[in-house]
């Protein structure tokens, strides 16, 4: 299912409660890798009752089928509530989207990034357990661990294209610019990243890899970044 064929599906199912449908993420900032990406889209609608709900569900089933999330679902109000506690994700989706249906609610969300720091944080840290907890159950196979990293890559992309926010005024849209930038800032090697990209884009096969160092250098770096992230909130409490 496509983008455009979604917004048709939700605009027959919705009875009037659409208001937009917004495209974010890869797709919207050019970083879109074809069948080895999927779409991401913020869906507000007047009300988000049961029925509303109902209403969507058939057309969101067949979206994540497709091998997409599930629309990312708000009322215009709640919205604007949530700025102060997605600052990572409403960022990205004000500075970096493309409308496909209805109002642009999104660009002139006012986004307080007080609790940004803290947000990539628990993110960070919160993500580095699941990657821990997910090797435990691979019995260290090569494949395993290898579809383990493919399977993470991308939430850790995200996270440290928000990281750089800390370290750098202007944030590059597609990932890998910005996780070079990242890199240059906080002194890492990123081409452990763009193995595993190579990974999941078919390039490379595991069995060409030291699949086990390879990662032990992505559990190091990822380190790296929480360590320089948590570094800089403690600089911002001392000051």
């Amino acid at each position: 299912m496509t983008p455009d064929k979604l917004v048709e599906e939700l605009t027959k199912a919705g009875s009037g409660s659409l208001k937009s449908v917004v495209l974010y993420g890869s797709a919207a900032a050019g970083d879109h890798a074809g069948k080895n990406s999927d779409y991401n889209v913020l869906v507000i609608a007047e009300e988000l009752g049961v029925e509303t709900l109902n209403a969507f569900s058939k057309t969101a089933t067949a979206w994540a089928k497709a091998g997409n999330p599930a629309p990312l679902l708000f009322t215009q109000e709640r919205l604007k509530q949530a700025t102060d506690v997605f600052p990572i994700e409403l960022l990205d989706i004000r500075e970096c989207h493309k409308i496909l249906y209805g109002d642009d609610v999104v660009s002139d969300l006012e986004i307080g990034t007080e609790n940004l720091r803290l947000q990539i944080e628990h993110e960070l840290r919160g993500s580095l357990i699941k990657l821990r907890q997910a090797y435990l159950l691979t019995g260290g196979k090569s494949k395993a661990v290898a579809d383990l990293m493919v399977e993470s890559l991308s939430t850790f992309l995200v996270l440290f294209r928000a990281s750089l926010r800390l370290f750098a005024d202007e944030i590059p849209q597609k990932k890998f610019q910005a996780l070079e930038k990242l890199g240059a800032h906080l002194s890492f090697d990123p081409s452990v990243f763009q193995t595993v990209q190579q990974l999941k884009d078919g390039t490379k096969k595991a069995k060409s890899c030291d699949v086990e160092t390879l990662f032990n250098t992505y559990l190091t770096t990822i380190e790296c970044v929480i360590d320089a992230v948590d570094a800089e909130i403690h600089k911002g409490v001392k000051s």
